[in-house]
């Protein structure tokens, strides 16, 4: 078989196993793992597939600009946004992250509501300027301009001094075994210090990003109590969060 007759069918069977395990298709092959691991590390260079330990996962869409990202479900992002929304209690101190989803979450902000969201998106706070009962905490740090978030040394000391009820956190990538993931390694910090400084994490998860993985994970499944996806979202793609306990809600 040549290389680019490998290559293809390795995306094949991606596509239709939602994973690669270097091991098996080996044998299958009849080929050596070296093999294998090779045209994988190719694949992954060319941004089709996100290696992982023993094989591959796909690579999540969700890693273009914030402009392109803002043209993926937009469907059904208002809607996880606003089904996020309306978890949040009266007098809560809630972290919300950067990100398409985040921004509809804000939008959907009851215009009654009197909480304190604390956020390192400049994109949240100005969504939030005209909501009259909401406090805006603004976390600093270098300017990531791929997410338009604060990241660095000096956000993360400023997260660590607040205890927060909810963080609602962007992801790149979500797996039930690979975790909670994104495509930048300080934003990765970033995310899970905002998770280790709150009670309770809920993970907005567009359809495109389930089952998928990004370079640098940001905590295991076990960190996650919640995650809200669109009601469309078959449920064969859902029930191994559910087996996990963590609750789900469908927008």
């Amino acid at each position: 078989m040549l290389t680019r007759q490998r290559k293809q069918h390795l995306l094949e069977v991606l596509k239709q196993d939602g994973q690669i395990v270097a091991k098996s298709l080996s044998e299958q092959l009849g080929l050596s793992e070296d093999t294998i691991r090779r045209d994988l590390r190719q694949l992954a260079e060319e941004g089709l597939l996100q290696r992982v330990h023993g094989g591959a996962l796909p690579v999540s869409p969700a890693i273009g600009t914030f402009a392109e990202r803002q043209q993926i479900s937009s469907d059904a992002k208002p809607a996880i946004g606003r089904a996020a929304a309306a978890m949040i209690q009266p007098g809560q101190v809630v972290f919300v992250d950067g990100g398409t989803t985040a921004v509809q979450l804000a939008r959907h902000l009851p215009r009654t509501l009197k909480a304190t969201v604390i956020t390192h998106s400049p994109s949240i706070a100005v969504e939030l300027v005209e909501h009259p009962h909401v406090d805006v905490i603004m976390i600093g740090g270098r300017l990531f301009k791929h997410s338009i978030v604060g990241v660095g040394a000096a956000t993360i000391e400023a997260i660590g001094r607040v205890r927060a009820d909810l963080y609602f956190m962007g992801v790149c990538s979500l797996h039930p075994e690979a975790g909670i993931s994104t495509g930048d390694f300080e934003e990765a910090c970033v995310k899970r210090a905002l998770s280790e400084a709150a009670l309770q994490t809920v993970v907005l998860a567009s359809p495109e990003k389930l089952n998928t993985a990004s370079p640098y994970q940001i905590a295991p499944l076990s960190q996650v109590n919640g995650i809200v996806v669109n009601a469309a979202v078959a449920e064969t793609l859902i029930a191994p969060y559910r087996k996990m306990g963590i609750t789900i809600t469908l927008a």
